[in-house]
Order: C-alpha cells, then sequence, then structure tokens
C-alpha cells in the first residue's frame, strides 16, 4: 500500500462523518505508523540531581531527576541548558555543567509544584555577545506576593489571582563570563485565575531567522496560552468566554520590542516594552484591541519554532480531550479555541455541547468553498497515538533520513514523529481537509560493535531512572549546527538524534 494510503483514508472517512454532521467518535481513524525511519539516538549529558532542592511541599515532582525543558546554543558555541527548579547552566566543550545562574534564587515567590512550573524557559538576545540580554520566563504564587500584574482576565480583579506569569529580562555585566553577573528588570506580569498552574506562560522565543535591519529583528515572542482556562479546575475553568477576544492575552501569542518605550519612544504595551507597528492589531484602528497580539486562538501554543530556510513559523498547540496540532502562524492568525479543536468543531459552542465533544464542519467549509476565518493545522495526530504534542523543528541537519522533515513528538508516550515539510506547507492552503501526513520515528541504540538495539525514548528515561514512569516527558530542542536534541524533565539526560555514520553530532 503507497505510503500516503492511511492519510487518504483518514479524509474519506472524515468526509463521510461530515455529511451525517453528527459527533465524533474517532477523529483521525488511521494511526500514526512507523514506515521506515530509523535514527541513532545518543546520551550527551546526564545534568545533576535537584530532587531536593525544593521542600517537598514546594515540588510535588520530585521524582525527576533534573527538569529539562531548553537546550540553546549562542553563536559563540557556548551551550546553555536550563532545569526548571531553578538553574540555568552552561555546558564546556565536554557538554559538562556548570550552574551559570542560578535563578530560583532571584524569586522567592516561585511556585515548583508542577511540571510546567519552576523556571520554565530562556532565550538569549541574538546580540547578548554585545548587549549581555537574556530572557526567562516562570511563574509565582499569589500569597504573600506584593507585585501587581500588568495584566488581568476580563470579568476578574488581580485579587482573584491565584498565580502570577512573569517575563524577566537579565542584563549580564560581562557577556562572555562563565557566571551571571548583572541586574534585571521585569517587562510582564500576568494574572492566573484557575486553581492549578495549568498552561503557564512557557515559552520566549527570538525569530532565529531575522537579520539585523529586518522587521523581526530583536523582537520576542511569548506561547500562546488559555492559563487553564480550558480545565485549570475550581469554577472558573471551562470558560469559553475568556477565548476568542482581542482585548485579552488569553489565547495570544505575543510578540513585542522587549525595550522599553523610554528607550524606543514607541507604544507601550501592557507591561514594561514596545509594541510592534506592523503587528496586525497594533495598526487595526481599534482602541480595544491589544497590539502586542500576533496571533489568537490556542489552547496551550507552548513551543514555537521557526523554518531556517525560508521563516515559516510553527507552534505546537496541545489539544484538549482529541487532537495534536502543528500551526503555521500568521500575522494576525485566528486558530480556533475554543470554537475548534483540529479541524473539528468542539462541541462547547453547541447549546449543552461539552469540551470533549467534536463535530465536524460543514462540507462546504472542509473544503474551503466557504471561509470562516479560521486557521486550521497544518500537521496532527489524536489521542489514540499520544496525549500532548511537544516541540517541533525544521530539520536540514546531517541525518540524511530526518532532512526536510519537520521532527516533533509526544511529551507523555515519548513518541518521536516526522511530517514532510513540503506536505506541511502546501497544507497551509485555507483548506482545513488539507493535512499533511504523520509518520512516527524508530529510534535506536549502537553498541560498539556496530549492532542496533531498536528502543523508544520513554524505554530509555524508565531504563534511565529505573522505575516505569506514568510519562516520558518528551522535549525536543535545536543546536546552532540544526541537529536535534531530546530531552526528558524526569531523568535530566539530553541525548541527540546522530548520522547513521555514527559521528558525533554535538559539534558546535
Amino acid at each position: 500500500m503507497p505510503a500516503r494510503a492511511p492519510f487518504v483514508v483518514s479524509l474519506l472517512a472524515l468526509s463521510v462523518v461530515a455529511i451525517l454532521r453528527a459527533q465524533v467518535a474517532n477523529p483521525i481513524p488511521a494511526p500514526v505508523e512507523k514506515r521506515g525511519l530509523q535514527v541513532e539516538i545518543r546520551d550527551v549529558v546526564r545534568l545533576p540531581d535537584t530532587r531536593r532542592v525544593r521542600p517537598a511541599d514546594q515540588d510535588a515532582t520530585q521524582g525527576g531527576f533534573a527538569r529539562v525543558s531548553f537546550v540553546r546554543d549562542l553563536p559563540d558555541g557556548r551551550r546553555f541548558v536550563n532545569d526548571s527548579r531553578g538553574f540555568l547552566y552552561l555546558l564546556d566543550r565536554n557538554n559538562q555543567p556548570a550552574v551559570y545562574a542560578n535563578v530560583g534564587t532571584a524569586f522567592p515567590f516561585a511556585i515548583y509544584n508542577r511540571l510546567e512550573s519552576g523556571f520554565i524557559g530562556f532565550d538569549f538576545h541574538p546580540e547578548f555577545a554585545r548587549n549581555g540580554l537574556f530572557y526567562t520566563v516562570h511563574a509565582e504564587r499569589v500569597q504573600g506576593n506584593p507585585a501587581t500584574p500588568n495584566f488581568v482576565p476580563p470579568g476578574f480583579t488581580a485579587a482573584d489571582a491565584t498565580y502570577h506569569n512573569v517575563i524577566t529580562e537579565w542584563h549580564a555585566t560581562n557577556p562572555a563570563s562563565a557566571t551571571f553577573e548583572g541586574t534585571r528588570r521585569e517587562l510582564l506580569r500576568v494574572a492566573h485565575m484557575v486553581a492549578n498552574l495549568t498552561h503557564p506562560m512557557g515559552n520566549v522565543e527570538f525569530n532565529p531567522t531575522a537579520k539585523p535591519g529586518s522587521p523581526d529583528y530583536g523582537l520576542l515572542y511569548t506561547s500562546g496560552s488559555d492559563f487553564g482556562f480550558s480545565n485549570g479546575g475550581g469554577p472558573r475553568s471551562n470558560n469559553p468566554g475568556q477565548s476568542q477576544r482581542l482585548d485579552s492575552v488569553i489565547t495570544a501569542i505575543l510578540r513585542f520590542d522587549p525595550r522599553s518605550p523610554s528607550v524606543t519612544g514607541g507604544a507601550k504595551g501592557l507591561g514594561d516594552y514596545t509594541v510592534p507597528a506592523d503587528n496586525k492589531f497594533a495598526s487595526d484602528g481599534d482602541a480595544s484591541t491589544l497590539g502586542e497580539i500576533y496571533a489568537y486562538g490556542f489552547r496551550n501554543a507552548h513551543r514555537l519554532s521557526w523554518d531556517m530556510t525560508d521563516g515559516t513559523m510553527f507552534a505546537s498547540d496541545i489539544g484538549m480531550n482529541h487532537i495534536e496540532e502543528v500551526n503555521i502562524v500568521r500575522n494576525g492568525g485566528n486558530y480556533g479555541w475554543m470554537r475548534r479543536e483540529g479541524l473539528f468543531e468542539n462541541g462547547i459552542t453547541r447549546q449543552g455541547g461539552a469540551l470533549d465533544q467534536l463535530f465536524p464542519l460543514a462540507p462546504d467549509v472542509m473544503d474551503g468553498r466557504t471561509r470562516d476565518g479560521f486557521t486550521y493545522p497544518v500537521a496532527m495526530y489524536d489521542h489514540s497515538d499520544g496525549q500532548a504534542i511537544t516541540n517541533g523543528f525544521a530539520y536540514y541537519g546531517r541525518v540524511a533520513a530526518l532532512r526536510g522533515k519537520f521532527i516533533f513528538g509526544d511529551i507523555v508516550r515519548g513518541r518521536v514523529f516526522a511530517a514532510d515539510l513540503a506536505a506541511m506547507k502546501k497544507a497551509d492552503d485555507g483548506i482545513p481537509q488539507t493535512v499533511a501526513p504523520v509518520e512516527e520515528v524508530q529510534l535506536y541504540l549502537r553498541d560498539a560493535r556496530g549492532n542496533r538495539t531498536y528502543t523508544s525514548f520513554r524505554e530509555l528515561v524508565e531504563k534511565t531512572m529505573g522505575a516505569t514512569m506514568a510519562r516520558a516527558d518528551l522535549h525536543i530542542s535545536r543546536g546552532r549546527d540544526g541537529e536535534l536534541f531530546l530531552t526528558s524533565r524526569q531523568d535530566g539526560v539530553i541525548r541527540t538524534l546522530v548520522p547513521d555514520a555514527g559521528t558525533t553530532s554535538s559539534t558546535r
């Protein structure tokens, strides 16, 4: 059977259901399969054990050795990695870690009671070597916290907040130093309203393809999140009224110049940063819309990336009960949540409906004859194949089998997936039913004699931890040379995918 046949079958099934317009029980009938992509995986280093760094009442995830989320390379060859328990490490030329900054000591109100908490994300300014600036995002508890949020969701007050999401700018006095010394400045503080710290702001990113002088150069992007209003616990969750708003950061990816308006002379945003004039909602002539919104309608677009060849921007958006999405992100785009999940209508939009229900789009919307104003995913899988999508990157590195593909995975099950980049970009056509096929990447270890042992990322984590794990906690990072790192917030090991020839891929 041709490789694309399962995809064709799934679309035929969707078409039949679309005609019936009944509730969808199995949104993507064809499973994601292994079709011959086989790649060697190799350990790079294991970060120090931080299970006892935080008191037990602050850290409910002490089973995890080190909670790694990001690996990032600077142009000068230095490699940094975070442990969300509060440490930013610098890896030496042999990939051995030393603490660059103890971020946790700077934030006495930081919260560590969930895997998506603590020192969640970081990125360096493209001119870090000259200006010494880098950026972090973390969450804090409200109790005893004297800080006032810059943004409170509509219908609430600051007194209703349960947590704060905070973006901070750090200024290193000597950018070349092996340890941080300097100052910091708070850019944005967003109030979190639901009982659990679900879907906090977890990612800050600079577009790595932007060059000096280009409109995107030096602009900071944030992840797009519902801040737990979908299912964050308590009476404030399952709140459709907090989505699809342009006077709110809820479900929005933000894009702003991190420089203060006092420096740029530009338009002030919610926080101490400048709103770019070319953001669509900054130039729409509507004073009620927030100009820092770049795109909106995401449930938890917790990871962003760019294709280094053409600047295409991707977002990995974690779904609710059914669909995990990869989206191509456009300035001003509306990605549908809570009204859409994948290429389906969410049941919450119907009288008496619920978030765990899906209904097919009308046939004329499905095939693109009628446009409904939403932007649909270019690749997706459902919860029969995974539970939460992780990072994804356009790959052009030295693993020949993966070149020209978008490599991503599932956080919980640890499966690694691939979709053809050309097919994904072709699917960005405004027609919901056009979606790129997804296949699974088979991982293997190679021993000293060159023999292969096939494995999975989850099996590797469980072997390291010596226990069966409820979740693999897979995250993917891309090095400066384009090679990919696979990490887990359970075992603290940084692993990398290497070419079949067996040569190392940890070069700078």
